[in-house]
Order: structure tokens, then sequence, then C-alpha cells
């Protein structure tokens, strides 16, 4: 029996083929997150040894993804019990509410008057967006002043929305610290009416905050200049235990009568990373003009994604807004602070022990989920390539990482890499 030829595409099938080839033949693989591209390739390290510092999501001290219990009560609540509804454009409104009182204060008279345009946003991330957007649509000739460094995706978000940006002077390399003279340096020569980005507590990468007396200097002068702050609150009771206290910059520049912009998250706060819940809000003149504000801001996340998800502004609402719940809240995401505290004091002291000639005082000066190390890409590929610990090559310890079980050998990882020869 003669063998069958093989069926052949029709000649038209083959010219579609070659045109849909063609048409996406230049598109190049796009380069690795830099922050995301550390966890593949700690998964990919099959040592038993391995230690993942590089990404910003709590652990337990056995290293395990954390529910907290209040999420888990306000999730037996809605099983069952609430539909699963399209949100409005703008999102919860009791989301919103309770994110208010948290971020602007219980009692603020910015809320009683309804000076507040305020829409859910998917995390801080989405919220970023969209004010981006509402940046480049309705002021079209601004620019944003980033400081330096930043959470990388601030300049990806920025970027994408067509808003021109520029850097100011915030770290200081030598001290590990804030370089507050070319902090405020910048703001004075900025252009009246720039528009800055600002960390409002627990900065990212660094670690490094403002003291009180020093965000009231910064507020003083963005008054002079007329600058408007855009704060990203994406720790706010993460950072040290209190919610208030985290909220502090944002009150004072409330205090001294500025007109601010907020972007909030409950990722890190609440354990919400993959629910992308958050909140953006703009502080305006009056009741008004937040009410045109709002509208826009809704019809901007309209093309994007139509309306936010609804269960983790469920969990948010149900949290903030029962009082037992809010409560448990706060012990745990205290729990959370200390622990991030504590084992920034055990690193720092068993780099001592060791015998290290360097001041590691930064590690617990610093606060929040990272501590910059101050180590260069060469130790930290070191890190890596001998000790398979992996972080980020500009040194950025995600301290969420660091257990009891793990922090001597980090220690002594790091020691190596960074004594003298």
């Amino acid at each position: 029996m003669a063998a069958r030829r093989p069926l052949l595409p029709p000649p038209r099938l083959l010219a579609v083929r070659a045109m849909a080839s063609s048409l996406f033949g230049h598109v190049e693989p796009a380069p690795k997150d830099p922050i995301l591209g550390v966890t593949e390739a700690f998964l990919a390290d099959p040592s038993s040894d391995k230690v993942n510092v590089g990404v910003g999501a709590y652990r337990d001290d056995n290293g395990q993804p954390v529910v907290l219990s209040c999420v888990r009560e306000a999730e037996r609540r809605i099983a069952g019990n609430l539909n699963m509804e399209y949100l409005p454009m703008g999102g919860s409104v009791k989301m919103i509410e309770e994110s208010l009182k948290l971020a602007y204060g219980e009692d603020s008279d910015f809320i009683k008057d309804k000076r507040i345009a305020a829409v859910q946003a998917l995390s801080g991330t989405g919220a970023c967006r969209l004010f981006a957007d509402f940046q480049k649509r309705f002021l079209p000739d601004s620019q944003i002043y980033i400081p330096t460094p930043t959470w990388s995706n601030h300049h990806n978000i920025w970027r994408d929305a067509q808003v021109p940006q520029k850097t100011f002077t915030y770290y200081h390399p030598e001290s590990r610290g804030l370089d507050f003279s070319g902090l405020m340096n910048e703001i004075k020569n900025a252009p009246d009416g720039s528009f800055f980005l600002l960390h409002a507590c627990a900065h990212n990468p660094t670690g490094v905050d403002p003291t009180e007396e020093q965000w009231r200097e910064i507020s003083h002068q963005f008054k002079v200049k007329k600058h408007f702050p855009f704060f990203d609150m994406a720790y706010q009771g993460f950072a040290s235990g209190d919610p208030e206290r985290d909220a502090k910059a944002i009150r004072i520049f409330l205090e001294d009568g500025h007109q601010i912009g907020c972007a909030q998250s409950y990722a890190k706060n609440m354990g919400l990373y993959g629910q992308r819940a958050g909140c953006l809000s703009i502080l305006c003149e009056d009741e008004m003009q937040a009410v045109a504000v709002k509208s826009q801001l809704q019809q901007i996340a309209r093309p994007m994604y139509s309306n936010p998800p609804v269960h983790g502004a469920l969990v948010v609402s149900i949290i903030l807004s029962d009082p037992e719940l809010k409560s448990l809240w706060l012990k745990e995401v205290k729990g959370m602070a200390d622990r991030i505290i504590g084992m920034r004091k055990a690193l720092k002291e068993n780099l001592e022990k060791l015998g290290s000639p360097l001041s590691w005082d930064h590690i617990t000066n610093q606060i929040g989920m990272f501590c910059y190390s101050g180590m260069t890409p060469e130790q930290v590929d070191r890190l890596t390539n001998e000790y398979h610990i992996y972080m980020t090559r500009n040194g950025r310890i995600s301290m969420a990482g660091v257990t009891t079980g793990n922090v001597g050998y980090l220690a002594n990882a790091i020691h190596e890499v960074t004594k003298p020869n």
C-alpha cells in the first residue's frame, strides 16, 4: 500500500502564518524584573542552604507566608453571606471611608467637609498609576520628582503614563542615612509648583525616613515653593507597628495646609498581597472640586480595568469597621513590625560578634521591610554564587526573609564578602 502524502496547509494559510510571524518578529523578550527575577533564581537553586531576602513579602519566623487571623475571620464572614457583584467604577464606598480615616485621621475635618476625592485602586501600584495618568491628563506640562533611589516600579509607572521625570537627592551612601541638606537644596531649587513623590514611611529600598522635625522643615519648604506632595504609603502600621505614627508625615503636611495626594496599599500591613487592595485619594480645595476630581479618576479607571476587585475590599472594610477585628489587626500588624525590628537587631549583633570592623548601625537605624545594606553588586553576586543567598544587586535586604534559623548564616556570609582583604 502506497504511503499517504502528508497534507500541506493551503497557500492562503501559509501566507497568513508568514504575515503573523513578521508582524511580531521584531519583538524581543523583555528584561527580567530586577526584584521578581530574584525569586525565579532562588526557586531554581537546588541548594538546601539557600536563603531568599529579595522579595518584599512578609514571612513568619519559619520562613512561611502568613494570613492574619483578622483576615481569616473577615473571610469567614464573607463566605456564603455576601455577593460578588461588580463594584462601581470608584470601588467600595465603605473601604474608601475606612481608608481615609486611616490616612487622614478618624476625626479629620477634610473627611467631614468632603474635600477628598478618593477611589479604590489596584493596591499601591494601581493608585500611583491612576494618579500619574490624572497628572498627565490635567497637568500635561508638569513633571514628577522621584527620590534617588526609589522603588524601581515608580519610574515605570510615570514613564508609561508619559509624565516627564526628574530625580532628587535622598539617600547618603557614606552615612547610609538621609542626605537632608541635599534633599532640602533640591526642593528649594525645583521650579515653583513642582510635583514630588514622597514615601510616607519605611522608604523603599533604603528604610531611611526623615525625623519628625525634618518632615516639618520639608513641609515648610514645600509651602514656600508651592510644591505638590504625592505620598506613597505602602507600609502604614508595618513600619513602626503604629499606624498613627507611620502617618505622621502626612498629618504634618495636612496641618500646614497642603493639598496632597496619597496612595495606600493593604498588601504589607494586612498581608493582602494577591488581593490588590488599595486606595487613591487627593485632597481638594472644596467639595465641588473633590466631586469633579473623583469623576475624572473614575473615567481614567474605566478603560483600564472597568472596576476594582471586590474580595479584598470586603476584607479591608470588615476589619477596619469592626472594633474587635480592628483591635486584632492592630495587634497583629504590631507583631509583624516587632519581628522585623527584632531581626534587624539580631543581624547587627551577629555581625558584631563575628568581629566585623565595619559599622552596622544603619541596620537598626533604618525601618520597615528593607535594609539598605551598603553592599556592592559584586558583593551581592558573591553572596549568591558562594552562599546561595538571594537579594537585589543594590544590596537591599528584605528583613522579612530573615529568621532566627538563618540570621547567623546570613551574618556570616555578609561578613565574609564585606571584610577587608
